[in-house]
C-alpha cells in the first residue's frame, strides 16, 4: 500500500516538473520576443526625446517609455520565473538588499501596515543576484499587503540556520543556510490554494488585480539561486514564507553594473552591430551614430564575417544578439577573432539561452546588456567595453577617441 501511494506521488511530481517545464520554455520564448519589440520601443523614444518638440509631445513620448519600462518589469518576472533571466550572482549579504529596501516597501504597504525589520547582525554571505533579490523582497512584501486589506503587522527576519541530514529531502540538501522570513498577519491561506500557490498564472485575486506570477517568480529564483522555499500559513491566522539560501564563504563583492561612467559618452570607433530582428537592428544604429561611432551592420553571421573580412578599416566592436538563426554570437564572435584578434565583444540578448552554457561560457565573465535597454545604457556599456585595455590580447590601446565627436 506505501508503494502505491508513493509511486502515486512520484508520478504526480513527474507531470507537474512537465507541466512547469513546459511553461517554462514558453513563457522564455514569449519573453524573449517581446524584449525584442520593447527595445525597440524603448530606443526610438530615447531618440524622439532628444529632438526638439513642445512640452505636450515630450509628455506624450515619457507616458509611451513608461509603459514600455511597465512592459519589460512584466518579461523580467515571466524570465526570473522560468529561470532563463540573465543571472548575475555575487556573494553578498542578504540584510543590505532589505535595508535597502525598508523604504520602498514601507511606502508600498501602507500607513495601515506596521512594518518591523529584525535582521541578524551576525548574517553570513550568500551567493545570488541582488537586483533577483530586491524582487524577491519586493514581490513577498506586495503578496504580504494584498493579504491585509484592512492593516495589520509585517515583518521581515533575517537569521542563520543548519539543516541535518535527517531534516533534508530531494530538493532541500543539508547544510548552512540564511533564512529569511516574512510574515504577515493576512487573512491567510488554506491548505489546498498552498499546493498550488507557486504555480505560474495561479491566483486567488478577482480577475484585472493579478497576474498569478509574483510568488512563481520568487519560487523561480530562489531555485536557480539553488535555495528553498517553504510557506506556512493558516485562515485567519497569517502567512510566512521562508527563502533559504545556501551560506558560503568569500568577502562581499562590489556590482559592476553600479560603477557607471562618467564624463564624456561619445565615441569614433567602429562597431559591428549583429541582430536578426532588422527593426531592432536600425534602431541600435541609430543610437550608435547619435553617439559618434562608426556602425556596421549584419543580420547574421555569415554576413558580419564577409564585412570583417572586406573592411579595409579596423573593427573594435562586436556588438551581436546571443541567440541567432544558423551561427550564434559566441560562434560568431570566437570566428571574427580569428580574423581579427583585437576586436572587442559586447553581448545582447532578451534572455540567458542554455547554448551560451552549453559553450562553457559564463554571463559573469562576459561583457552583457539586458534588452530591453535605453539609450544611456547602451553608451555606457559600449564605452565601459571599448576603454576596458585589459581585455586586449597584447595590451595595445585603441585609436584616441575624437574628443570633438
Amino acid at each position: 500500500q506505501k508503494e502505491e501511494v508513493r509511486r502515486v506521488e512520484l508520478e504526480t511530481q513527474l507531470h507537474q516538473s512537465q507541466k512547469m517545464e513546459a511553461l517554462g520554455l514558453m513563457a522564455g520564448g514569449v519573453a524573449h520576443d517581446f524584449n525584442n519589440v520593447l527595445a525597440v520601443i524603448l530606443g526610438y523614444s530615447d531618440i524622439l526625446e532628444g529632438l526638439d518638440c513642445d512640452e505636450k509631445t515630450r509628455n506624450r513620448i515619457l507616458e509611451i517609455k513608461l509603459a514600455a519600462n511597465r512592459g519589460a518589469a512584466l518579461t523580467s518576472q515571466l524570465l526570473a520565473f522560468s529561470r532563463r533571466q540573465v543571472f548575475r550572482p555575487r556573494v553578498l549579504d542578504l540584510n543590505d538588499s532589505v535595508s535597502n529596501m525598508e523604504k520602498m516597501i514601507d511606502r508600498l504597504v501602507g500607513k495601515d501596515v506596521r512594518l518591523s525589520l529584525l535582521l541578524a547582525p551576525d548574517l553570513e554571505k550568500v551567493k545570488a543576484d541582488p537586483g533577483q533579490m530586491d524582487q524577491v523582497v519586493m514581490n513577498l512584501a506586495v503578496n504580504a499587503r494584498d493579504a491585509m486589506p484592512d492593516g495589520g503587522e509585517l515583518s521581515l527576519v533575517t537569521f542563520n540556520c543548519e539543516v541535518s541530514e535527517s531534516e533534508s529531502t530531494e530538493d532541500w540538501a543539508a547544510g548552512s543556510y540564511v533564512v529569511l522570513k516574512v510574515s504577515d498577519t493576512g487573512t491567510g491561506i488554506d491548505e489546498e490554494t498552498q499546493r498550488r500557490i507557486f504555480e505560474p498564472f495561479f491566483t486567488t485575486k478577482e480577475q484585472g488585480k493579478g497576474t498569478g506570477l509574483g510568488l512563481a517568480t520568487v519560487h523561480g529564483i530562489v531555485k536557480q539561486s539553488h535555495g528553498h522555499l517553504e510557506v506556512e500559513s493558516a485562515i485567519g491566522k497569517g502567512t510566512t514564507f521562508s527563502v533559504h539560501l545556501p551560506v558560503v564563504d568569500g568577502t562581499i563583492e562590489e556590482d559592476r553594473e553600479s560603477r557607471l561612467i562618467t564624463g564624456d559618452l561619445q565615441g569614433s570607433e567602429r562597431v559591428l552591430v549583429v541582430e536578426n530582428e532588422p527593426e531592432f537592428r536600425e534602431m541600435v544604429k541609430q543610437l550608435l551614430q547619435g553617439s559618434g561611432y562608426a556602425v556596421l551592420e549584419a543580420e547574421g553571421g555569415e554576413m558580419a564575417l564577409q564585412l570583417c573580412q572586406e573592411s579595409k578599416e579596423p573593427i573594435h566592436l562586436l556588438l551581436t544578439d546571443v541567440v541567432m538563426p544558423g551561427m550564434s554570437g559566441p560562434e560568431l564572435s570566437e570566428a571574427l577573432q580569428r580574423v581579427n584578434s583585437e576586436i572587442k565583444v559586447l553581448y545582447m540578448s532578451g534572455f540567458m539561452a542554455n547554448a551560451i552554457v552549453d559553450r562553457g561560457l559564463s554571463i559573469t565573465e562576459m561583457a552583457f546588456l539586458q534588452k530591453p535597454f535605453t539609450r544611456d545604457e547602451l553608451a555606457y556599456k559600449v564605452r565601459e567595453v571599448l576603454d576596458d585595455e585589459t581585455s586586449l590580447p597584447n595590451g595595445d590601446e585603441l585609436p584616441e577617441r575624437n574628443a570633438d565627436s
